[in-house]
C-alpha cells in the first residue's frame, strides 16, 4: 500500500512540478532515501519533500507532507514525521546525507502529522518553533509542547538566507501557519492547503467559513510562487491555493 502511495505521490510530484515551470529552468524531483517509514524526495536546488505515515480511522494509513530547506550545510525542517521513528530516520538522512546541521523544526499546527516526532528532536537538543496557539493547544491534548513560541510571524535564519513562518488566520485548525523558503519561492502550506482533486479532509477542528478568506491572504502575499507543498499529496503551484479556495 505504502509503495502504489508513493508511485503516485510521485508521478503527480513530476507532473504538477513540470506545470508550475514551463517558463524557467526545470528540476526533476528525484527520490533521494525510502524505507517503510520514510520517503524524501529533492524538488529543488536546496527544498525536499518528507514524506511519512499516519494509520486513522477515517482515512487509512496516510501519506502526511513536510519540508526540509537548507542554505550553507544549515536545514531547517517544517513537519515533523508522524512518529519519533521516523523523526529519528530524517535526523540522520539530513546528517549523513545532506551534511547538514538542523537549525530548527517548527510544526505548523498541533495535529500528529505535524509534530508526531517532536520529542525525537528534543532529545538531540534541536530547537522548534511554532505559533502561541499552537503550543496551548498542544498542552491542551496533552502532546509534546514546540519550546519557543511567536504569535504573527517569525524569520529564521539559514545560513545566508532565512526562511519564513507566517500566521494568516484559520482554517484547517485556528493555529495553522505557513512556512515560506523566499531564495527559491517555495511555499509549505501544510495542512491548510490542498493538493489538486483533494477532499475537504478531516474538519474537526476546522474553521470552514474562514479557510478560503485565510488562503487568500497568502496568495496575496506570495503572488509569484513557484511550489506549493500540501500537508498531503502532490505539490503544484499557485493553482493549489486556487484550488483550495474554490474547495471552501
Amino acid at each position: 500500500m505504502k509503495t502504489l502511495l508513493f508511485i503516485l505521490a510521485f508521478l503527480l510530484c513530476e507532473n504538477g512540478y513540470a506545470q508550475t515551470t514551463q517558463s524557467s529552468k526545470a528540476f526533476k524531483p528525484v527520490e533521494l532515501y525510502q524505507s517503510d517509514n520514510l520517503i524524501v524526495i529533492q524538488i529543488s536546488e536546496n527544498a525536499f519533500v518528507h514524506t511519512s505515515y499516519l494509520q486513522t480511522n477515517d482515512f487509512g494509513n496516510v501519506p502526511c507532507n513536510g519540508m526540509i530547506v537548507r542554505n550553507s550545510n544549515e536545514a531547517i525542517i517544517f513537519d515533523t514525521p508522524t512518529n519519533d521513528t521516523s523523526a529519528n530516520e530524517l535526523i540522520k538522512f539530513i546528517k549523513e546525507k545532506l551534511h547538514c546541521k538542523i537549525k530548527a523544526v517548527v510544526p505548523t499546527h498541533f495535529h500528529s502529522d505535524c509534530l508526531g516526532g517532536l520529542a525525537a528532536f528534543h532529545n538531540l537538543n534541536i530547537p522548534s518553533f511554532a505559533n502561541f496557539s499552537t503550543i496551548e493547544l498542544t498542552k491542551a491534548n496533552h502532546v509534546v509542547n514546540p519550546q519557543n513560541g511567536f504569535k504573527d510571524d517569525i524569520r529564521l535564519s539559514l545560513g545566508k538566507t532565512y526562511a519564513m513562518v507566517k500566521y494568516f488566520g484559520q482554517g484547517h485548525t485556528k493555529d495553522n501557519v505557513v512556512g515560506y523558503f523566499p531564495s527559491e519561492n517555495i511555499l509549505f502550506g501544510g495542512c491548510l492547503i490542498k493538493e489538486l482533486k483533494a477532499t475537504k479532509g478531516y474538519l474537526g477542528d476546522a474553521n470552514v467559513a474562514e479557510w478560503s478568506n485565510t488562503v487568500r491572504k497568502i496568495k496575496i502575499q506570495y503572488p509569484n510562487l513557484k511550489i506549493v507543498i500540501p500537508g498531503h499529496g502532490a505539490i503544484g503551484g499557485s493553482e493549489l491555493l486556487d484550488y483550495t479556495i474554490q474547495l471552501f
